[in-house]
């Protein structure tokens, strides 16, 4: 932490965090994840302190309905809220997906820029004024939290926002957020559009201000600080910063700038930073969206010094090239784990360590991949362990499950892929020949289950250093203009491949299933 950072935490006035990566962050190009991953998901987000989640956009299909009212049903102190258009039947399906949660919302929005109004509302601003009482009234009448967005807010007349918020809060909106929908704006008119607010709205101190920043221009979490600056205290933001095109503010870039600037801001969250790591992770993994290495917080290079006059000032002060520690965002030292001879109740306790609660199937699934690594590897890490259990759960109820392979390859060819994948619960098994072991490997992906996806992208990272260190795979699909990415994770590169895969055609049957609605963004 900063050496400047002299602000006591308990005179900084809280940010609500408002976290949309199972909306916002799952509308990006290829992303799609399973029931189970995002259930995954929202309790990692519970735990490490999101106040708010955004868990979906329950109109979309009975799967996303089905979602929200999981992760509504499993929360206990965060806030769960689904998205809807300002229609009746949206509204409706948003407050019978939320209701299980202790604490709802609906989060209703329409656009109100003369852009949106004219080409793709097709309607008045008179008729937008009234479809926002109407919506709002309607979802207050609902639920008790209400949230309101003006779409392509920071596009939108002064004039005719004025009067769209002033009529949602009397309408009974307790949030009023400002969408930066399109990455347009820069920070000084973001604060001057804020202030703006403050300043002209008689209302508006009966609700908080929101901010949700696009990163077309990479100002995401420039203009959200500016907006909390003007005075807004939610932030709508997304793990790792995913999101449509090039992504949303990045809730711990955010969180770690009012953290480490306190003394600037005197702000804070009620995040637990120590849990960031393992929450970019977690979605790197189940989205298979690496993060660049030289990403701010979150990155392999985050917090290394390669330059000699950086390590020697380094090794005399740490404050001198680093405004944060590692520690402070759950970042450790590789640490060496379990052996071979290590027993179950060893694995389970270092799980724990780690913060992973496993049931008992899928312990004993994460245990024996375990103990065939340490059979097969020298040496066993953390991040193996969180690789492995990352690339284990969350797949029980998948279609398509990976069972072996076993590969024939060398200069001489042919090479030869021997497969067998679980279908259905049934074992079905095909031996083909490709140009090289990963087209063999994947020739028999699309023997044993026939479809018409293209191969986009095909990406291998080691988890840690050596020549026995295990393989990260990343795949993309793409079929009918819908796009898909799989991960998977082995100490062979084949097999990791293959579960990379299974993996990728897993999210392309869901996706299959889905139909996005129209105009959904904010």
């Amino acid at each position: 932490m900063s050496t400047t950072n002299t602000v006591e935490q308990s005179d900084r006035e809280q940010v609500i965090i408002f976290d949309t990566t199972l909306r916002d962050g799952e509308q990006s190009p290829g992303c799609s994840m399973n029931l189970a991953e995002k259930l995954r998901v929202a309790a990692q987000l519970e735990a490490m302190g999101v106040d708010v989640i955004e868990a979906g956009f329950p109109a979309a299909s009975n799967g996303d309905f089905e979602a929200v009212q999981r992760i509504a049903a499993q929360a206990k102190k965060a806030r769960i809220t689904g998205l809807s258009r300002a229609s009746e039947k949206d509204i409706a399906r948003a407050a019978e997906a939320v209701k299980p949660a202790p604490l709802n919302r609906i989060h209703t929005f329409i656009s109100t820029s003369p852009l949106h109004m004219e080409h793709k509302l097709r309607m008045t601003p008179e008729q937008v004024l009234e479809r926002v009482e109407n919506s709002v009234t309607l979802a207050r009448n609902l639920v008790e939290d209400v949230e309101w967005s003006a779409e392509d807010g920071t596009r939108t007349e002064h004039d005719f926002l004025c009067r769209c918020v002033e009529t949602a809060i009397r309408c009974g909106a307790r949030t009023i957020n400002i969408p930066d929908t399109v990455g347009y704006t820069v920070p000084e008119e973001y604060y001057a559009l804020i202030k703006m607010l403050f300043d002209r709205v008689p209302n508006i101190d009966k609700a908080v201000l929101s901010v949700h920043c696009h990163n077309d221009l990479g100002l995401a979490v420039a203009n959200t600080l500016s907006g909390l600056q003007a005075g807004a205290r939610q932030v709508e933001c997304t793990i790792n910063g995913i999101g449509e095109r090039a992504g949303n503010a990045a809730l711990e870039e955010v969180v770690m700038a009012l953290r480490t600037r306190a003394e600037l801001f005197n702000l804070d969250t009620n995040i637990d930073s120590t849990q960031i790591t393992k929450a970019s992770r977690l979605i790197s993994t189940i989205t298979g969206f690496s993060v660049q290495p030289n990403k701010a917080i979150v990155g392999a290079n985050a917090f290394a010094h390669e330059s000699g006059i950086h390590q020697d000032g380094m090794l005399k002060h740490a404050g001198t090239y680093e405004i944060m520690t590692p520690e402070s965002v759950g970042l450790t030292e590789s640490n060496l784990v379990l052996g071979k001879h290590s027993g179950r109740h060893a694995f389970r306790e270092k799980l724990a360590e780690l913060g992973y609660e496993l049931g008992d199937n899928a312990l004993n699934d994460a245990f024996q991949r375990f103990k065939d690594l340490a059979d097969r590897k020298k040496e066993v890490y953390d991040e193996d362990l969180i690789a492995l259990v990352d690339d284990e759960t969350g797949h029980d109820n998948d279609y398509l499950r990976f069972k072996s392979v076993r590969i024939q390859a060398g200069s001489e060819g042919p090479q030869v892929a021997k497969l067998e994948l679980f279908i259905d619960g049934e074992v079905k098994a095909v031996e083909t020949e490709g140009q090289g072991p990963v087209d063999a490997c994947f020739r028999a992906m699309r023997a044993l289950f026939p479809h018409d996806a293209v191969l986009e992208r095909y990406e291998v990272k080691a988890v840690t250093g050596g020549t026995d260190a295990q393989a990260e795979v990343v795949v993309k699909l793409t079929e009918n203009g819908k796009s898909v990415l799989g991960s998977g994770a082995d100490i062979d590169t084949l097999v990791a491949s293959c579960r990379a895969y299974v993996h990728a055609l897993n999210k392309l049957i869901v996706k299959r299933q889905r139909k996005a609605p129209d105009a959904l963004t904010a």
